[in-house]
């Protein structure tokens, strides 16, 4: 048994504590739906009795997910993608990549504002995309401070002071892409206007170093 599997089921104990509570279970009605003991139940979630096979099929059972999730095992080849809420300073994010390194995908949803926020921006390496799917987004980059509207974009770079918040009492919606410094969005296939050979400026990607670049339904507008 590798590392990682053993330090999964040394964790084991709070992890089934939780799940019971969550599902509002005493260790009397887990007891019943598994066939385990109380006595042995409570030793698990207290770790005086480290899980084996005989143990975990029936709870998994039980808690109605597979093997590898109950323990927290790695995955291996799970072509399932399992999208799992961060939820940081009032805002979620939801990773849509599952690979490690390169460009990261992310939806997040910023709740709606009672009142105008005080813009903190922060900066960082990297290389940014956003396209605002719901809501009205307030985006401050450098002295520029924008409202971006749903199916307008903006890629910028990381290291230039960025704040994103709500600009309105609806929840805002957005996908963003992360990529390392030196990254840009390509443009490999335009639409061709018919009986044209050339497709329009505005179906090309925009980027200006150290600024913003927006594009979509209309031109990003300058709040103030």
């Amino acid at each position: 048994m590798d590392d990682d599997l053993d330090a999964a089921l040394a964790a084991m104990g709070p992890r089934l504590r939780r799940l019971r509570r969550h599902r509002g279970l005493t260790l009397a009605g887990l007891a019943a739906e598994t066939g385990i003991s109380e006595s042995t139940l409570s030793r698990l979630e207290s770790g005086r009795r480290r899980p084996n096979l005989e143990l975990l099929l029936p709870l998994a059972r039980a808690h109605g997910m597979p093997l590898e999730e109950l323990i927290g095992a790695p995955q291996t080849g799970d072509p399932r993608v399992h999208l799992r809420p961060i939820r940081r300073d009032g805002m979620t994010y939801i990773r849509l990549t599952q690979r490690a390194g390169g460009t990261q995908a992310y939806k997040l949803i910023i709740p709606g504002a009672a009142g105008p926020a005080e813009p903190v921006p922060q900066r960082h390496e990297g290389y940014e995309w956003l396209y605002v799917l719901n809501g009205r987004l307030r985006f401050v980059l450098g002295d520029q401070d924008l409202t971006l509207a749903p199916g307008e974009v903006a890629e910028f770079d990381t290291r230039v002071p960025h704040w994103m918040g709500n600009a309105g009492p609806t929840p805002v919606e957005l996908l963003i892409l992360f990529g390392p410094q030196g990254e840009r969005a390509h443009v490999r296939a335009r639409p061709r206007p018919h009986g044209t050979r050339s497709a329009p400026s505005a179906a090309r990607a925009w980027w200006c170093p150290g600024s913003l670049a927006a594009r979509g339904s209309g031109p990003a507008r300058r709040e103030g």
